[in-house]
């Protein structure tokens, strides 16, 4: 089969992939972006994790109520904003994506970073943030900092991040991450409105 025959689109949106022959055995499903097609922030995990795999979503269960905890501290909702992953399928035993694995999905978030068009994208963990920048990321300490980062034919503002999940098993994390998603919503030009964190991207 060739690679053109291995894949299949419908606009961003991966239909059908088989260049990962392990992924293909361990998923249940791809899993896509979700979030609107021109939303001002986009959120990139690494891979499809168990309750992902079943849902059909990126950052459900306990590190999705993380993440949706911090986005309403800065005033949006998760429908408010794309959140997708560097691998579309489920690793086994939800290990770290293999470096082959993401060079094979590379293309898959460029086409959807390209389509959505963000104004700021947060990697959300290590293995995230190591492949849009290429190079080792200590991620704890590098929290909160901002690259311009070529993707594809595009160059996008990108702001590291810990994994949410990173604050359930350290709270001291928590402001690190929280700390994070306020300085990306700031350079997206998201302001928080009163005390009910009401989004105000439509105006934007």
């Amino acid at each position: 089969m060739s690679d053109d025959d291995a894949v299949a689109f419908e606009g961003a949106t991966v239909t059908a992939c088989t260049r990962c022959p392990e992924l293909c055995d361990s998923r249940s499903r791809i899993v896509n972006g979700v979030g609107p097609d021109d939303a001002a922030l986009c959120f990139v995990g690494e891979a499809p994790g168990a309750n992902e795999d079943e849902r059909g979503e990126p950052f459900v269960g306990r590190s999705g109520d993380v993440l949706d905890d911090a986005l309403g501290d800065v005033g949006l909702l998760r429908e408010d904003v794309r959140i997708t992953n560097c691998v579309r399928c489920r690793p086994p035993d939800n290990r770290d994506p293999r470096t082959d694995e993401l060079a094979n999905c590379r293309d898959h978030l460029e086409r959807e970073l390209d389509a959505v068009d963000p104004d700021v994208v947060v990697t959300l963990g290590k293995v995230p943030s190591q492949h849009l920048l290429e190079r080792d990321v200590a991620i704890t300490s590098e929290a909160g900092d901002v690259h311009d980062v070529r993707v594809g034919d595009r160059q996008f503002r990108v702001v590291l991040s810990v994994h949410p999940a990173a604050t359930l098993y350290d709270r001291s994390q928590r402001d690190t991450f929280t700390d994070a998603i306020a300085e990306a919503a700031a350079l997206a030009g998201v302001e928080r409105e009163g005390s009910g964190g009401q989004s105000r991207l439509g105006e934007f």
